[in-house]
């Protein structure tokens, strides 16, 4: 997979892309990301990529012709599935998009900032815009390292065991049940029974209980549109 991401502060990826699963991946060539620095594309002597909003307001406008040579650039060497914007207006990232995602060849990410990019870029030039969540950020750059982070790991090879990709929560709509490990027994508080006993089937059955029981109490919202 390779994963482009257009920003004005790669330097905010080191070290969330520098650690874990993200550095192994890259480090086994089973992903390649590029940082590009819009600036490098401003035809201004100071680099300048913002100016003030048409009909006035408050902050400035990210201008599109920096971003427009950047995706132009970029498009003369891939071929793109997507190319994302980050917006707190676009649709909600979920585990069902990371999967989705996660079977491109080549994805894109415009990180905004300030008051936002020139609405030529969203009508023109981008494919997608998605949210990580109904709230403001700074910038793009904390939503897509998130959503890399959430791609990635599903990459086949990414993580050691790739079962524990496919039991994670919301991959089945639902909230994985409760994990313990050793001791089976800490200060009175004890391990059930049942995943001591070594009988995988009811195992199984209580987990896929407990699965249910949480997304009712904790996401029935979840629950409800799953069984809709």
């Amino acid at each position: 997979m390779n994963i482009d991401i257009l920003t004005l502060f790669p330097e905010m990826f080191e070290s969330p892309f520098g650690h874990s699963i993200i550095k192994r991946a890259v480090a086994n060539n089973l992903v390649n990301i590029g940082l590009h620095n819009i600036r490098e594309y401003s035809k201004s002597k100071q680099r300048s990529v913002d100016d003030y909003p048409f009909g006035g307001g408050a902050g400035m406008v990210m201008q599109i012709e920096p971003i427009d040579l950047c995706i132009s650039a970029l498009k003369e060497k891939n071929v793109y599935d997507e190319i994302i914007y980050l917006s707190p207006d676009g649709e909600l990232f979920d585990q069902k998009m990371a999967n989705q995602l996660s079977t491109k060849q080549n994805i894109m990410f415009l990180c905004g900032h300030y008051k936002g990019v020139d609405e030529r870029v969203r009508q023109h030039l981008i494919t997608r815009e998605v949210s990580i969540g109904n709230y403001v950020l700074t910038g793009g750059e904390l939503a897509t390292a998130v959503i890399v982070d959430a791609i990635v790991r599903l990459i086949p090879g990414a993580i050691g065991d790739e079962q524990s990709a496919l039991s994670d929560s919301f991959q089945d709509d639902l909230i994985s049940p409760p994990v313990y490990t050793r001791p089976a027994e800490y200060k009175g508080w004890k391990v059930p029974d049942v995943l001591l006993s070594g009988h995988q089937a009811k195992i199984e059955e209580w987990r896929h209980e407990q699965s249910v029981l949480r997304t009712k109490q904790k996401r029935p919202g979840l629950f409800r549109d799953a069984n809709e």
